[in-house]
């Protein structure tokens, strides 16, 4: 038995650190959330991600055991100021000096945990207002019904029929968006977003299935999730002066996961085949049922999912996009963490959705991190081998975002300093032009120098080939699947908060996107908040979307002849 402490690396008083007994064998990760001390770990403490990152100070270190692969995404100079990863590190004993009794372990701060880009505004559609929720005044009881169609969900004193909100959230993988609307004009009153805290414990869809198999570890992602909303919920009230009590209805925009876990749905059948959903949508539930801070009998209604791997946001998508309306063949892409995509044929729809993983995120990525201050969000090499990049709000470069990262990997493949197959094509040794003199070794491997302390390494390379090959993958199966070719489609949409800041010409440079979208891409931005939008302000629109839905086909890769071979061919830039 080891006694523990946690400490924030910024130096807390005494009374800030949290002390537990623990078994020897149990790693720094699960101390810490034993502990409930967050420790950043978006694997799941798979050990492949490498930033939940600790600094144990020397009188501690005796206490642990390093496990193999503790050091292999840490520098030399974080080794040796006794950092050390969390998952890969077990507490073993108790340090038996009398000096020091505890294991003293400081958390260290993310620079990427706030200020985070998010985008919240998308294409939107031109539609009626019609909300679901109306208000009805009885004079003879001085009182207002709140009506959910002709379903009375409760009643108010006096006359309040002015006064309706309702709020769409936008449950992203990674980011969060709500937005509070006037239901009796239609206007959009403000919007807040923030990071999904759920990614703190695992990163991607299968990691969060995998964390929410047990009772415990969906608790978890629950709480965190709903706490996180009602957060959003707490600030628009403030910045708008709305009491929460007239938020009558809230309408949930995100994939099928996300869904699971913001209802409490255990989302074990979601990782699994046949793959089959506990929650397929277009329902209706108690916002007091998952403990929202709204009015007491406020609803959530959940939009129509189309699998396990296409939910309700590539729904939204589709209603924003009005896809069913477009004449000719239109690509729907929502690029990030999953790689969901719909095709549309003169309104005909087929849907798939393939695992790009966290790349994209800056996860994975030795210098990767989120969209926030410092992030490098642009890079472009000019003809004589200059290199120009921009960072977010300019400040100094600390990192790679993912629209930097497709930038540079796209950037050196156009200037052939990566060759076809993701190798560096330049020697360290070669200073002969620009380019090669940033060929250094870190770690006794070669990396490409970006800036003092960022760069790019071989395997991040790597993680973007499989990020962009599953992508590539998915929409060549969804082609195929159509009787089509890539050079049959007329028009190209890249939606999400992460695709709306990617450069085209980088998506075809790395081969995500065929040469042939050349010209036929646009950008629709959030269309997950857009599209939960339309459904909250029309309900018209939630009849179209659920019958069109009904009528989707959905191609599973995962039995999908061809999708292995096309998945490696997809890999070469």
């Amino acid at each position: 038995m080891s006694i523990v402490r946690f400490w924030q690396e910024t130096g807390q008083a005494d009374a800030a650190a949290v002390c537990l007994e623990l078994l020897d064998n149990t790693t720094v990760l699960a101390a810490a959330r034993a502990a409930g001390v967050l420790v950043e770990s978006p694997c799941n403490g798979a050990g492949t991600c490498g930033k939940c990152k600790v600094r144990i100070p020397d009188h501690s270190q005796a206490a642990l055991r390093s496990l193999d692969g503790c050091h292999h995404t840490l520098t030399p100079e974080e080794v040796s100021q006794g950092i050390f990863l969390g998952c890969m590190t077990e507490i073993q004993a108790q340090p038996v000096s009398s000096a020091a009794p505890y294991i003293d372990i400081f958390i260290i701060e993310r620079q990427d945990k706030a200020n985070v880009q998010i985008l919240s505004q998308g294409r939107q559609l031109d539609i009626a207002l019609d909300p679901l929720i109306k208000k009805r005044y009885l004079p003879g009881a001085s009182a207002t019904e709140v009506l959910s169609g002709e379903l009375v969900l409760g009643k108010e004193p006096g006359d309040s029929t002015g006064i309706a909100h309702g709020i769409v959230v936008d449950i992203g993988t990674t980011t969060l968006v709500a937005a509070l609307f006037n239901l009796t004009t239609g206007r959009e009153l403000a919007s807040v977003s923030a990071l999904n805290p759920q990614s703190l414990h695992a990163q991607d869809v299968l990691s969060r299935i995998k964390f929410g198999a047990t009772a415990e570890g969906l608790a978890t992602l629950h709480t965190d999730i709903i706490n996180a909303i009602n957060a959003m919920i707490g600030q628009l009230a403030q910045d708008t002066a709305v009491s929460p009590t007239t938020i009558y209805e809230v309408v949930f925009s995100g994939n099928t996961c996300m869904l699971h876990l913001a209802m409490a749905a255990d989302p074990v059948s979601l990782g699994k085949y046949p793959y089959i959903p506990l929650l397929w949508g277009d329902s209706y539930h108690a916002a007091s049922e998952i403990s929202l801070v709204t009015a007491p009998f406020a609803q959530v209604y959940l939009p129509p999912v189309m699998s396990a791997y296409v939910g309700a946001d590539i729904t939204a998508g589709i209603l924003a996009a009005d896809l069913a309306n477009l004449k000719g063949t239109t690509l729907f892409v929502d690029i990030g963490t999953n790689g969901e995509m719909a095709l549309a044929v003169d309104g005909r729809l087929s849907v798939t959705s393939t695992a790009a993983g966290p790349a994209f995120e800056g996860m994975n990525i030795a210098c990767g991190m989120r969209a926030a201050p410092g992030a490098i969000e642009k890079f472009k090499v000019d003809s004589g081998g200059t290199v120009a990049l921009k960072t977010i709000s300019d400040a100094p470069a600390v990192g790679i975002c993912g629209s930097g990262l497709l930038d540079i990997v796209g950037e050196l493949v156009r200037t052939k300093m990566i060759n076809k197959t993701g190798k560096f094509s330049g020697s360290e040794n070669d200073d002969s032009q620009p380019l090669q003199q940033r060929l250094q070794k870190e770690n006794g491997k070669t990396v490409f120098s970006i800036h003092p302390s960022v760069y790019l390494s071989q395997r991040d390379i790597r993680q973007v080939q499989l990020a962009k090959g599953a992508i590539r993958a998915g929409i060549e199966c969804l082609l195929d699947a159509n009787g089509l070719s890539t050079a049959d489609v007329d028009r190209v949409f890249i939606a999400g908060s992460f695709g709306f800041h990617l450069n085209a010409d980088s998506l075809v440079n790395i081969g995500m996107l065929p040469n042939q979208f050349r010209g036929k891409i646009s950008f629709l931005g959030n269309t997950a908040k857009t599209g939960g939008q339309a459904l909250l302000l029309n309900q018209g629109a939630r009849q179209t979307i659920a019958a069109l839905i009904k009528k989707v086909e959905v191609l599973e890769l995962a039995t999908y002849s061809d999708f292995e071979k096309t998945f490696v061919s997809s890999l070469n830039f």
